[in-house]
């Protein structure tokens, strides 16, 4: 049997939400699958008929989680998720849908699928990162999309000082610097004219934030590379910068503190529906279907 004990996690502020999670939970029950429900989602949904777990419990315990959302919710999800090997799929309940790519209406068809074992299963990469100031470490995180350090106030931009495993690779201003993964090439590092990066290429993106210079451009580097970003100075102390690890921001930063960067040890694993292609999802959600001569390519 694939996939016995089954998790649901939802973006619980979704109007209706509860409706369709209990539809998807019916669905295993009536599959012979085990359900759990994440215990946040179960507390603001109040589908409390089915046992609920915390992520460290369904880490613990699941062998499929499915996760109801947007991105951000699947971003929370993976980053719980990741260290206990637990795969995921996304039933997008959100707006874009990069990594949440099953359309709500087909969701009880790919997960027939899913319980028949087909599907097709994708490896992604996370980042983890910590902020220094001297030999204290003053928080750590890990990221699916990125991790950004930006001025915090309205004028003014930051002074950064970068460095790959020691070796110095250049100082420069600007109103940010991002640090994506594959995963995140799609997302912040896409609307400052980062490149879009496939997700089976090992490499950690480096996009400036509107930098002073222009000759300051997005590069790739390995992705056994570590990262030394040194926030050097800044144009109005008073503004402040801050770092964020995905969703997740330490706000306090000062001139000297370094935030270090590097691949982390665990992949999150996705699944998709049968015939997934990256490009497919690209040419969806960029609109890249649409051709001068009217002859479009079709999923």
């Amino acid at each position: 049997m694939h996939f016995p004990i089954v998790a649901l996690i939802g973006r619980y502020q979704d109007a209706g939400l509860q409706g369709q999670l209990r539809a998807i939970a019916a669905r295993l029950v009536a599959a012979k699958r085990e359900v759990l429900i994440e215990q946040v989602t179960a507390q603001h949904t109040g589908v409390s008929e089915y046992p609920s777990a915390t992520f460290d419990e369904i880490g613990a315990r699941a062998s499929l989680a499915i996760v109801m959302g947007g991105d951000g919710t699947m971003l929370g999800a993976a980053r719980h998720l990741a260290p206990f090997g637990v795969p995921v799929v996304g039933i997008n309940h959100g707006r874009l849908g990069f990594i949440t790519d099953v359309p709500m209406q087909d969701a009880e068809q790919v997960l027939h699928e899913l319980l028949e074992g087909n599907y097709e299963t994708e490896q992604r990469m996370l980042l983890e990162g910590s902020v220094w100031r001297g030999n204290n470490k003053l928080f750590s995180a890990t990221a699916l999309n990125d991790v950004v350090l930006s001025r915090a106030g309205r004028g003014g931009m930051i002074e950064v000082r970068v460095a790959v495993d020691d070796t110095y690779m250049y100082t420069q201003r600007a109103d940010g610097l991002i640090v994506a993964t594959p995963t995140g090439s799609t997302a912040y590092s896409l609307s400052s004219a980062g490149p879009i990066v496939h997700p089976a290429v090992n490499a950690i993106l480096l996009v400036p934030v509107a930098p002073q210079t222009l000759s300051n451009r997005p590069i790739l580097i390995p992705d056994q590379g570590k990262l030394s970003i040194t926030l050097t100075s800044m144009s109005r102390v008073e503004a402040g910068a801050s770092v964020h690890f995905d969703m997740q921001t330490w706000s306090d930063l000062l001139p000297g503190d370094v935030i270090q960067v590097r691949r982390a040890p665990h992949n999150i694993r996705f699944l998709h529906p049968a015939g997934y292609s990256f490009f497919s999802t690209l040419r969806r959600k960029l609109d890249w279907n649409r051709m001068p001569s009217g002859n479009q390519d079709r999923d």
